[in-house]
């Protein structure tokens, strides 16, 4: 796969530590798409890593940006107050380049974002595998969270994910993308018919036909 983009490294002090933020920056760039993980891995989780590998080649650079937790080496994220905070933090790093800004994130990543993109002023928010509540408790629904987002909203969801199947998401004004048979992680089985490939395909497919329908 072409990748048409110059990958640098920033470490960014916030308030909760040093946080990184890993730039793949586009040629000629018009957006900035800021991913953050989720409290269970780092920015080589598969999606992230697929989106990386080509969003620049459309003018987007992607920003995968690292909480000062997982920079610090520790295992478990602190409460979603602290994850807020670092993220408002690096925002300043991400406006950066002077572009438009798109908040995404995947898991707990994907919650930050769409709490804090209104104050923050971003462009719109990309939720990868959002977490609309903790696997078999259905009533300890996040969906608040997403329905107060404020800007245009994309959800991409694994169609087997225990932390919510794209089925139970309510109405509301956001786009949700399904990845069959995906897990949490976007992981598919092997007896799947659609391969791990085509399912990073439909990812990245699906959000760069969101991003240019945006404008």
């Amino acid at each position: 796969m072409a990748h048409a983009a110059d990958v640098t490294s920033q470490t960014v002090a916030t308030e909760a530590g040093d946080a990184r933020i890993t730039w793949h920056t586009a040629k000629e760039a018009r957006l900035v798409l800021a991913v953050s993980h989720g409290a269970g891995g780092g920015i080589e989780a598969r999606d992230l890593r697929a989106l990386a590998a080509t969003l620049p080649a459309d003018g987007v650079t992607v920003a995968l940006v690292e909480q000062p937790w997982r920079v610090a080496g520790k295992k478990v994220a602190p409460a979603p107050k602290t994850l807020d905070t670092g993220w408002r933090c690096v925002w300043p790093a991400l406006t950066g380049p002077g572009l438009p800004v798109i908040s995404g994130g995947r898991s707990a990543g994907a919650r930050v974002a769409c709490r804090t993109a209104a104050e923050l002023g971003a462009h719109a928010v990309l939720a990868l595998g959002f977490p609309l509540h903790p696997p078999g408790k259905p009533e300890k629904s996040r969906a608040d969270e997403l329905l107060g987002a404020g800007v245009p909203t994309l959800v991409v969801q694994g169609g087997n994910d225990p932390f919510g199947k794209p089925a139970e998401f309510p109405e509301g004004d956001f786009r949700l993308i399904e990845v069959p048979h995906g897990d949490h992680g976007f992981a598919v089985p092997k007896r799947a018919e659609l391969t791990q490939e085509r399912a990073l395909e439909i990812i990245t497919g699906a959000v760069r036909e969101w991003i240019a329908s945006l404008g």
